[in-house]
């Protein structure tokens, strides 16, 4: 399709922008509940750790530190194993809505841990739909920015399902219950330590919906 140019373009172009559906920036305010790593580079659970102390590689020795990534499914733009920056740092949840997965899947609880979380925050609304290039600031002086939504796979419904063997059918139900409650991916923006108790400032940047 041609793009329209000269006094009609322009004209166009001036109509779209009038009709731009714009968010403003501002802040949330939150905190840490819980800050978690794997013990090693092969595990993907992770465990509940005293602190996080994050470099510009993210969580030395995490499963998913490190300032470059090898592509997978998420890209197939690429060749699988294709190395790329890591803007997958960190995964991002929140206490209220992993409480709701939970009771969508019909279980007493979902830790963090099972579904490999890094931070856990509470008192941020709808954390999974903060959008991306938002700004977590933590008390410490760590800052995250957020990548963008993490989408539930089956990859992590089966390492539930490990958790719950008396339960069939977990992997298949996590993708379904967890739909935009997943949390996000975030890389390091500013290297500092993480506690448990930090309190968080969430700058959401300004934003508007793509006409085009």
């Amino acid at each position: 399709m041609s793009v329209e140019t000269g006094e009609a373009g322009q004209a166009a172009l001036a109509d779209m922008l009038a009709r731009l559906e714009r968010v403003p920036g501002r802040k949330i305010s939150g905190k840490a509940a819980e800050v978690l790593r794997t013990g090693k580079k092969s595990d993907f659970a992770t465990e509940t750790c005293a602190a996080l102390d994050l470099t510009f590689d993210g969580i030395e020795g995490d499963r998913h530190g490190g300032r470059t990534r090898r592509s997978g499914g998420r890209e197939p733009w690429y060749p699988r194993g294709t190395v790329m920056v890591n803007e997958r740092q960190l995964s991002i949840l929140s206490v209220e809505e992993l409480a709701l997965i939970a009771s969508r899947m019909e279980l007493d609880a979902l830790p963090a841990g099972w579904i490999g979380g890094n931070v856990v925050t509470q008192g941020i609304p709808s954390l999974s739909l903060l959008p991306p290039r938002t700004r977590l600031v933590f008390g410490s002086g760590a800052v995250l920015r957020v990548d963008g939504y993490n989408s539930p796979c089956r990859a992590a419904g089966r390492k539930i399902a490990e958790h719950v063997p008396d339960r069939e059918g977990l992997d298949l139900l996590f993708p379904k219950t967890a739909q935009y409650l997943r949390g996000l991916v975030a890389f390091v923006e500013l290297p500092g330590r993480i506690l448990p108790g930090d309190a968080i400032t969430a700058h959401l940047p300004e934003h508007w919906i793509y006409p085009g």
